[in-house]
């Protein structure tokens, strides 16, 4: 069977029986959303980049940690995530965890993630011949205390190799909730029809 798809060349002559082909191939491609999220995070699976624990352990001890502290399902999904851009993103990786949140947790939970790497670096610039203080430029945003306190209490504190945090598959179905119903995205008529 052939697979049906739009007749245009150029966008400018697409027609509406295009664009409900295209309509209809999006909401499966969406579907698989979850799917490709945590393969992409597998890729993180023995990458040490010369840490005590690889960049998934270390996810999943964030994840686990904020499950553990009665965080919600939202918070937990972005604990989990908030690395996945390692391994496109070597110098940005929290601007491609939050892109890729973006649709699915609340503003909170975006800027959290989007600037991550700066709080986290209270913790190791000095080392680096860094300002440690980095994250101050951004002390009186709403934000920065809920940043501050996700560092301190998740993330800087998961690379304990004897910790026994919970394996992926423990948050799949919650990445699953998670994505299945997009809060913030121009496509939201799309993606979820009165």
């Amino acid at each position: 069977m052939t697979e049906q798809r739009a007749q245009f060349s150029s966008m400018k002559e697409g027609t509406a029986a295009d664009w409900s082909i295209i309509g209809s191939h999006f909401m499966d491609y969406a579907a698989g959303l979850p799917d490709r999220v945590l393969t992409h995070l597998k890729l993180l699976d023995g990458d040490y980049g010369g840490f005590p624990v690889d960049r998934l352990q270390h996810s999943l001890q964030t994840a686990t940690r904020a499950h553990q502290a009665g965080e919600s399902e939202s918070y937990v999904v972005m604990a989990l995530l908030h690395d996945i851009g390692d391994t496109l993103g070597s110098y940005n990786h929290p601007e491609i965890a939050a892109a890729i949140l973006k649709p699915f947790v609340d503003e909170k939970l975006h800027w959290i993630s989007e600037q991550h790497g700066i709080f986290q670096g209270y913790y190791f610039f000095h080392h680096l011949g860094m300002n440690r203080d980095m994250r101050e430029a951004f002390r009186g945003h709403e934000h920065f205390e809920d940043t501050a306190r996700f560092c301190e209490l998740y993330d800087q504190s998961a690379f304990d190799p004897a910790y026994e945090n919970a394996p992926l598959d423990f948050f799949e179905p919650m990445v699953r909730r998670v994505f299945a119903r997009p809060l913030n995205t121009l496509y939201k008529a799309v993606a979820q029809p009165a």
